[in-house]
């Protein structure tokens, strides 16, 4: 199946289970691809997940397993592809991959799903999304996991994504990818085994027909990051932070991300003193999310917004 110049097969493991509706949001030949499990009925309020810089729903596959189980079989999840990645169409404006505009995308397409509100989780760049969102329609969000995202990301992480990225164009040989990318996996989870990591990295690209390493996300959203350098200072922009100020949330970093401080994860706690703080041991970004102890703590946050929703109903 084509979305514009870029190739998305239809029979990816990553994929598998995944079985998508695609919506058009903005221009007319633009569309995004949507997984919903559980069931959308009133009273329920939605988890909503937005995955990573370059990356995609799949992140979230082995969460939706393990949260469905923990919370409950029926509770809708909704799983999301920002443009330019996965299986969503690209931008035709390729300056237009910015968190800002994702968030008015999201929003969009809540409305078309009649979604009221969303109790989300972000992951990175999809929390910096979320932050975006609240800031334009607060009433939209009602509740937030941020996981390794904050009002700042680390440029040390930042210029490592890019460095990898590039250093993977090109590569025509599937032992070589495979190499690679356990070379680049392996600092960041070095508990997974070599069949792990393939999966992982068979998440964002795939080897075409020709052998040939291909993205599944647009490489135009790549150009941002080309002027970062290790040393750069980033100004902090608390103010998209303080946005989720009028809901519950739940703040999340890996231990061995370099995508966000921890200096900045505890300053974002310092803020907001009525959050708990959660460090996903041995893993960096992005969280596997893939056993019942590291989402337990998502599930029990999600009752407890659930709970306090139904009282001030009652």
């Amino acid at each position: 199946m084509l979305f514009g110049p870029r190739p998305v097969p239809a029979d990816l493991r990553a994929f598998a289970h995944l079985p998508v509706t695609r919506y058009i949001v903005g221009p007319a030949n633009e569309q995004m691809a949507v997984h919903v499990s559980g069931q959308l009925v009133i009273g329920r309020t939605p988890l909503i997940c937005l995955a990573g810089f370059q990356r995609n729903m799949s992140d979230f596959a082995d969460f939706a397993t393990q949260f469905r189980r923990s919370f409950g079989e029926d509770w809708p999840v909704i799983l999301i592809d920002l443009k330019g990645r996965g299986r969503s169409s690209d931008r035709s404006d390729k300056s237009r991959y910015v968190s800002t505009i994702d968030a008015m995308d999201v929003i969009q397409l809540m409305a078309a799903l009649g979604v009221e509100a969303g109790l989300f989780v972000g992951q990175g760049h999809g929390g910096q999304v979320v932050m975006a969102l609240a800031a334009e329609r607060p009433v939209l969000v009602a509740g937030t996991v941020l996981i390794d995202a904050g009002p700042v990301s680390d440029p040390r992480g930042l210029v490592r994504l890019r460095n990898n990225l590039h250093d993977l164009e090109g590569h025509r040989s599937e032992i070589g990818f495979r190499s690679m990318f356990r070379r680049m996996l392996a600092p960041d989870h070095p508990g997974l085994t070599d069949d792990a990591l393939d999966a992982l990295a068979g998440r964002t690209h795939f080897l075409d027909k020709r052998g040939k390493v291909r993205a599944l996300y647009d490489p135009q959203i790549l150009k941002p990051l080309e002027a970062f350098e290790h040393d750069d200072i980033l100004v902090p922009q608390w103010p998209l932070y303080e946005a989720l100020a009028h809901a519950p949330l739940l703040l999340m970093r890996t231990q061995l991300t370099d995508q966000l401080r921890r200096e900045t994860f505890e300053e974002m706690l310092r803020r907001r003193r009525d959050v708990q703080g959660y460090v996903i041991e041995g893993q960096g970004s992005p969280a596997l999310l893939a056993t019942p102890e590291d989402v337990e703590p998502i599930a029990e946050f999600i009752r407890s917004i659930v709970k306090r929703r139904g009282r001030a109903a009652a």
